[in-house]
């Protein structure tokens, strides 16, 4: 099953235009995209939570991100039984060592925000996974997009 939710989530991203283009036209779909947060895979905890999106080489929350992050924060504030990891990633450009410690900043800057923003440090973690877990295994500057994210995993 998990196969198939991935396959044809494949195929939607594929036949669907970049949900994270700067265009200020967007789609029902690109917004169904986005805030699905696919593959979803509820044995996986996948789904719940949008995901956070950075720009090249950065750690910084952008007015997106904080709007996303905001999502997030109230979903967490309504289960308070909810604990999440905070999986850092990137893009393929740069060193592994540097991909990781630029996914770990990421995560980090996440839980920074959660933590002023009061969920309690016990309810959270963060790992980097660099960029060895991409969302799109394409090289055009929107598949760089998608893959430099933090996902929340609950």
């Amino acid at each position: 099953m998990r196969i198939l939710l991935y396959a044809i989530t494949v195929m939607i991203i594929a036949c669907s235009k970049n949900p994270f283009s700067k265009d200020k036209s967007v789609s029902e779909t690109d917004l169904a995209f986005r805030d699905a947060n696919i593959p979803v895979d509820a044995e996986q905890g996948v789904g719940l939570f949008r995901n956070i999106y950075f720009e090249f080489d950065s750690a910084e929350l952008s007015p997106q991100a904080l709007n996303d992050l905001q999502y997030n924060l109230n979903v967490l504030k309504s289960d308070p039984s909810l604990r999440v990891t905070l999986e850092g990633h990137c893009d393929i450009r740069g060193t592994k060592d540097y991909n990781y410690a630029l996914g770990s900043r990421r995560a980090n800057s996440v839980k920074n925000w959660l933590l002023k923003n009061g969920i309690s440090e016990d309810r959270l973690k963060t790992v980097s996974y660099g960029a060895d877990m991409p969302l799109s295994l394409g090289t055009s500057e929107e598949d760089h997009a998608m893959n430099r994210r933090v996902h929340f995993r609950y």
